[in-house]
């Protein structure tokens, strides 16, 4: 029996790169590196920190997969396929990344399938927690929905749920249905008939990247249940001149309604003012730093139960923006010794990696 703890990284963009980069996360982490070697994708997102192969070493047992596209005036290339003009545009690469996932499950069942149920999530761990160490399993996806402009009206919703969509983050920067990062702001008349709507389908409400007056409306009135994928302490990072870390109001708000905060182990959100861009060594930034944002949840909180991990790795940064410590995702397992150091037991540390968001899911899935 394997004795490390299963693991749970409630954020990464699967689709995403794989349609924008053509990305095989079948393909060991060391192949993909050498298949992008010298190219624009890694001066563009670096490279790559996850695959199926890691998934199983570091006990990787589910990922929230995310449907992602940015608005044109975001997009980071003029060659970028994955941008929006319209949200009938919108509509289409978010429901062309759903066909991925789904194909992924139908092509290789062995290696990915879609936990859009309780009894989903329950045959999924019992498959996990029966392995030994040379078992290989399929990794379980939760479907994400990034940016909720590809809900063009609130009664596609229902389409959405049947397709297996789970939660919904209405922002990623401004959108019609609120404030978002870069581009703050409140909920809109549009985002509060979505979270009326929402509610109805029990949705779990992703609360990143939502500005912080639109985030404070939104825990005053949804009634589903509510998370932050994948989003840092703003009082860790004091004049980061960001809306995108989590003030302690809106951890607090989460908790309240105990729900989890998954940290991001990507270092533009560990320390104010370091840049890939500006040559800064990843060295900078180690791998303690994440177990700070973990442990100031926790203090907040008064337990171990809110706070996971949402690494967001490989989306839009690689192995050049993360700590030393991390090769590959598999190496978010160092984060058991760290939170023992700090005092956490192997329970708490079990909990912070994966158990939170599967007691979650397994509270919240239909």
């Amino acid at each position: 029996m394997d004795t490390k703890p299963l693991l749970v990284d409630a954020h990464e963009d699967i689709a995403y790169n794989m349609l924008s980069y053509g990305r095989d996360y079948t393909r060991p982490v060391s192949e993909i590196r050498a298949l992008e070697a010298g190219s624009h994708i890694i001066a563009e997102t670096g490279d790559a920190l996850i695959s199926w192969q890691e998934y199983q070493r570091g006990r990787v047992a589910v990922i929230f997969s995310t449907l992602f596209a940015a608005p044109v005036r975001f997009r980071t290339s003029e060659t970028e396929t994955q941008a929006y003009k319209n949200f009938d545009e919108a509509h289409k690469l978010y429901s062309h990344q759903l066909d991925v996932y789904h194909r992924m499950q139908d092509s290789m069942p062995d290696k990915f399938r879609i936990l859009a149920s309780k009894r989903d999530l329950e045959l999924h761990l019992d498959q996990w927690n029966s392995s030994t160490p040379d078992t290989t399993h399929p990794v379980g996806m939760v479907i994400l929905m990034e940016g909720a402009e590809a809900i063009r009206n609130v009664s596609e919703l229902e389409m959405w749920h049947e397709r297996g969509v789970r939660l919904i983050g209405p922002a990623w920067v401004g959108t019609r249905y609120c404030g978002g990062w870069k581009e703050p702001g409140l909920m809109t008349d549009d985002g509060r008939k979505l979270l009326s709507a929402m509610a109805d389908f029990k949705f779990i409400l992703d609360l990143s990247h939502m500005d912080e007056r639109a985030a404070v409306e939104a825990l005053d009135i949804y009634d589903g249940p509510i998370v932050g994928t994948h989003a840092n302490c703003a009082a860790l990072m004091p004049n980061s001149n960001t809306n995108r870390h989590l003030p302690d109001r809106i951890i607090e708000g989460i908790v309240e309604r105990d729900g989890v905060v998954g940290i991001v182990p990507f270092n533009t959100y560990l320390k104010v003012g370091w840049s890939r861009d500006k040559g800064h060594p990843r060295e900078d930034v180690p791998l303690e730093v994440v177990v700070n944002h973990m442990d100031h949840v926790c203090q907040i909180a008064g337990d171990s139960l809110h706070v996971g991990i949402g690494s967001d790795f490989d989306g839009g940064f690689g192995l050049q923006s993360v700590p030393p410590e991390i090769d590959t995702v598999a190496d978010l397992q160092k984060l058991v010794s760290l939170l023992q150091a700090r005092g956490y037991s192997e329970a708490d540390a079990a909990n912070i990696l994966g158990g939170n968001w599967l007691a979650r899911l397994n509270r919240d899935l239909p």
